[in-house]
């Protein structure tokens, strides 16, 4: 049975963390049809055509700066990124798996960070719509141009939706869990951020477990998070983990027992 989603941050939502350094790598760009392709690139280039009418140049720098100058901004508001992709939306054909792919891989090719925002409110909207050969395209947008804003949206909203419907790619984020990349540790670690009641707790535990003395920032704080929503759920459960693992950190610590008392 699919999971209670609680709702989670989107990059459309605007700013929601704090930042550090990014983690390295990026995956090769997976293939699609070539009809899809080229209905992906008619989608873009409507998107484009609607956040481009819609940009502040006066406000790309205070967003380029809050997202510590790794990426360039148009100066689009996300209530307006979310308005561009709805309108678009009800102007075009429903999208296919492979129309959804192919139209996020082109937005992530476009320099200005809008345009991975777009694509990820694309992707929620349809999340259902996707496949379970999809993750592969998850994995190359988690870790191209990656940070918090496109990695927890991808996690929450579109990894976390995926291993739902399709159980066997618990097994993909086992491995991402266990694996080197920092980005793909922190997608395993907030995949289940809303499944409230179907939470695996034994797998959520044991991720947060074997990740409980990560030196990074973005883990520590996934962590933390993680736990937090979970302790909606199972307070109980969240309390005794933390007792039992003194190695979390302070920061991880803080963030699970936030709305404890």
């Amino acid at each position: 049975m699919a999971p209670a989603h609680r709702t989670a941050p989107d990059p459309a939502s605007g700013p929601a963390a704090t930042s550090e350094p990014s983690g390295p790598g990026a995956a090769a760009r997976p293939a699609g049809p070539a009809g899809a392709a080229d209905a992906g690139a008619a989608l873009t280039e409507r998107l484009a055509q609607r956040l481009t009418a819609a940009a502040d140049p006066a406000r790309a720098p205070a967003m380029r700066a809050y997202m510590r100058e790794q990426f360039p901004f148009l100066g689009v508001p996300a209530p307006q990124v979310q308005a561009a992709v709805r309108a678009v939306l009800a102007e075009s054909p429903r999208p296919d798996a492979a129309t959804l792919r192919e139209a996020a891989l082109a937005c992530w090719a476009r320099p200005e960070r809008e345009y991975q925002y777009a694509a990820c409110v694309l992707l929620r909207r349809h999340a259902k719509v996707l496949d379970d050969g999809f993750v592969d395209t998850a994995r190359h947008l988690i870790v191209t141009k990656p940070w918090w804003d496109t990695v927890d949206a991808l996690a929450a909203h579109v990894v976390g939706p995926l291993a739902a419907r399709h159980p066997h790619l618990t097994a993909v984020l086992d491995a991402w869990a266990a694996g080197d990349e920092l980005w793909l540790i922190r997608t395993a670690l907030l995949h289940q951020l809303t499944y409230q009641a179907e939470t695996d707790a034994e797998r959520l535990l044991r991720y947060c477990a074997a990740r409980a003395g990560h030196p990074d920032f973005f883990i520590r704080k996934a962590i933390g998070w993680a736990l937090r929503e979970y302790a909606r759920t199972d307070p109980a459960a969240v309390r005794a983990f933390v007792a039992a693992h003194p190695e979390l950190s302070g920061l991880s610590r803080r963030e699970a027992l936030k709305h404890l008392s």
